[in-house]
């Protein structure tokens, strides 16, 4: 979209110069507004016309049968969908009883702008009707991370050469009539009027709706409030039915004049909660909404947004593009996460219904990376979550006959919601990434009480899966067989390499955590021979590696498989997974996504800088990318292994995913992990940063085709500042006490306002790579 006429590039804004109903689908995810609680997608205000309609409450679904030719035990039983509830985005207008469609009479202008400064989504047309009356409208909508029951719109309707009689209609819709969805198998399933009505209610300029979703029985209020102000003969009066409640205003305008009416929508939901508690929750939230006001909510926002880009922001010299992406990518994921409070960050966040609304393993190995070091409250909080559903997790290893707790490969609530088992229940190494993202928080904040609350229990029965599910062989080595690795186009196999490995960090964290909080190891039954076996499990992990080759192996066995026949696959023909059957994709050496690669990512300690780079050349002509987590691990170890050039082009790859709907299905929704990986590849690629235990070193280095980066990072309550250029590297703490930091194997100590220098060594050449055909990353310029 950025290449698209209609759009610009600035370092704060994504800008949109005229409206383009080719791309409208996709300009709604891009232009979506979010707190983790509540999702607006960037709908037009008057509804129509529309891509997909999406408003959104983290956690609220409904149930689907989940259907098999062929039925098996353990198979789900039911899907869980996330639904689109009550609109409170609608303004409709009417223009001497012509409808504001911009499908008809002349769009003279038309302009929207995201404000990644302000959280601020502003629009601003100009609009002359069939009849030839022309207005201006303005808006300006957000939704709150301060209040966070709460979104709100401030709209405005101007006559600008002739008086107009103007009629606004203020709307809560719900059953929102929804396109039929594409025929593909990433798209959300369609559930058509999923609310059941319970209450309907007006008072003024006030408006209230209730529903209950009909399978799942959770039960949703949305109220809104108004305020308007406009020429003196200016009238209002409200109605309300079952799935629709309205305000009304009427006025007329002389050019020049205005009609103002600023909007306060607040929701809330409940899976007990009674009709007059839930209806009471929305209508105090709107009370405190009311209190505040537009203005207040907007300095609000303001003031919130300048605290998370003086921690959060990253600066890029050298390619505008990538400054943009960055900042967009940061401010969608902090949509994500901010507020999402004990609930999951699905994998589009709010901003769309693909994947079902579910979250996957990404949210602990990419979205929650960027978190830690940005915004580590949410981090807890989605943690939080995890642990919320541990007794769904221990029930599902009981039912697959394994010890502690099973985690589910996509959910929405807590049980597993993939009916393709071998891509969805044997992928066990979920478990180890909800475990690494554990550490990694603990380790970065020190916050004891998360220890001792959520991370031991948490460590602990992902611990016992891992010992139940692996076994030792006559030799001792311990093996954990039939897995499905991150890779899914390799299932079912034995020793995936980086699920071993993050297997054993996870059972080394576990030993490690018990011996430091005893009292919540006894509560939770561990003794010293449990924890005993899992170090001996733990230091007795195999590894495949083909001595021949000089590579460790994605998981036992596969350097041996059958090359993918490249030769014959046409271009049209990814991804892979819409063309080809799985069964031919598990049997051959043919990458989904990063998988070894992402192994020397995550456990960089078991991986000296030869096979990094052996590796990484064997892998990289075998790697397809058909999945959106894929370019920014690439990045991340091409960078490591000095191949600058390479790591650029998937540093782009990542950044433009959803700005250049590279996948075709920005429309869903964004790719939050994809957005989140945009960090990675700059911080952790060409930052160079490592975090081991309690500390974080550096070996930055970056590509010719950009000239500084800069970025922030908090650790152990410090804000430590790392500004690279082409030979030399500054390191400065902004914020809290000494620390040490590791810079290319030296030990340095950093003082507040003391900046430290050092040289960054050149490059140790290594042959290009290849990759395969008609899947290198497009290069950027």
């Amino acid at each position: 979209m950025i290449s698209h006429a209609s759009y610009g590039v600035e370092p704060w804004c994504l800008r949109e110069k005229e409206l383009k109903l080719d791309v409208l689908p996709q300009s709604e995810s891009v232009f979506a507004l979010s707190n983790g609680h509540v999702g607006w997608r960037g709908n037009l205000d008057e509804g129509e016309p529309h891509g997909l309609p999406g408003s959104y409450l983290n956690g609220l679904h409904e149930v689907h049968p989940l259907p098999y030719a062929e039925a098996g035990y353990g198979y789900p039983e039911s899907g869980h969908t996330v639904i689109n509830v009550t609109n409170g985005k609608i303004i409709r207008l009417l223009v001497d009883d012509e409808p504001f469609d911009l499908r008809y009479g002349r769009l003279v202008a038309h302009e929207r702008v995201l404000d990644l400064r302000t959280g601020l989504l502003r629009r601003t047309c100009e609009w002359t009707s069939p009849a030839g009356r022309t207005v201006r409208v303005r808006s300006t909508r957000l939704v709150s991370f301060t209040q966070r029951a709460v979104a709100a719109v401030a709209f405005e309707v101007e006559a600008v050469d002739s008086q107009v009689r103007v009629v606004v209609q203020s709307e809560l819709v719900a059953n929102e009539q929804l396109p039929t969805a594409p025929r593909d198998p990433r798209a959300a399933a369609v559930l058509e009027s999923p609310l059941e009505a319970e209450e309907h209610f007006t008072s003024g300029n006030r408006l209230r709706l209730v529903h209950r979703t009909r399978r799942s029985g959770l039960r949703i209020a949305a109220a809104a409030d108004h305020k308007v102000s406009g020429p003196d003969e200016t009238r209002t009066s409200s109605e309300s039915g079952d799935d629709i409640a309205r305000v009304t205003v009427t006025s007329t305008l002389e050019p020049g004049r205005k009609l103002r009416l600023e909007k306060f929508v607040a929701y809330g939901w409940s899976g007990t909660r009674s009709l007059p508690a839930v209806s009471d929750q929305v209508d105090a939230a709107l009370a405190a909404a009311d209190d505040t006001g537009w203005s207040g909510l907007v300095n609000e926002q303001r003031a919130y947004m300048d605290s998370f880009w003086s921690r959060a922001d990253v600066e890029v010299d050298g390619d505008e593009e990538v400054q943009q992406a960055v900042r967009f990518a940061l401010f969608h994921v902090l949509q994500a996460g901010a507020r999402a409070e004990q609930r999951a960050l699905p994998s589009k966040g709010l901003t769309g219904s693909g994947y079902d609304g579910h979250a996957f393993w990404d949210t602990e190995m990419f979205v929650l990376p960027l978190l830690t070091y940005t915004s580590p409250g949410a981090v807890a909080e989605a943690l939080r979550w995890r642990h919320s559903t541990l007794p769904a997790a221990r029930e599902r290893a009981t039912q697959l006959g394994l010890q502690g707790a099973a985690f589910p490969w996509r959910t929405i609530e807590g049980s597993e919601g993939s009916a393709y088992w071998p891509a969805g229940t044997a992928a066990f190494h979920i478990n180890a990434d909800i475990a690494d993202a554990v550490v990694r928080y603990v380790s970065a904040t020190g916050d004891e009480q998360f220890a001792r609350d959520t991370a031991v229990e948490l460590l602990v029965e992902t611990a016992r899966l891992w010992r139940s599910l692996g076994h030792h062989d006559v030799h001792g080595a311990f093996h954990i067989d039939g897995v499905t690795g991150p890779d899914e186009y390799s299932a079912v196999a034995d020793d995936n390499t980086y699920t071993n490995l993050m297997a054993r960090n996870n059972l080394l964290a576990a030993a490690d955590i018990v011996e430091g909080h005893p009292e919540q190891a006894v509560a939770l039954g561990v003794d010293e021979e449990e924890s005993a076996a899992w170090r001996d499990a733990a230091e007795a992990v195999n590894v495949p590696y083909n001595d021949d080759l000089g590579v460790h192996e994605q998981h036992a066995g596969f350097t041996r498989h059958q090359h993918w026949d490249f030769a014959a696959t046409r271009p049209d023909h990814y991804p892979l997974m819409l063309h080809f059957p799985y069964f031919d994709l598990y049997r051959k050496q043919v990458i989904k996504q990063a998988d070894l690669v992402l192994a020397m990512y995550t456990c960089p300690a078991f991986f000296d800088e030869e096979h990094l780079a052996r590796n990484f050349a064997y892998y990289e002509p075998i790697t397809v990318r058909d999945s959106s987590l894929s370019a920014c691990v690439q990045a991340v170890i091409a960078a490591r292994v000095g191949h600058l050039d390479l790591a650029y082009d998937y540093l782009v790859e990542t950044a433009v995913l959803d700005l250049e709907d590279l996948e075709n299905n920005t429309r869903d929704g964004l790719h939050i992990a994809s957005l989140a990986g945009t960090w990675l590849a700059l911080v952790a690629g060409f930052g160079g940063m490592r975090h081991s235990e309690d500390t974080l070193a550096f070996t930055p280095r970056l590509p010719e085709r950009l000239r500084r980066l800069a970025f922030n990072v908090q650790m152990l309550g410090r804000c430590l500042r790392v500004e690279v250029h082409a030979t030399a590297v500054t390191y400065t703490l902004l914020v809290g006490p000494s620390l040490t930091i590791g810079h290319y194997g030296e030990s340095i100590t950093l003082t507040p306002k003391e900046p430290r220098s050092r040289e960054i060594p050149p490059v140790k050449p290594y042959p290009a790579p290849d990759q395969p055909p008609h899947r290198r990353p497009n290069a950027h310029h």
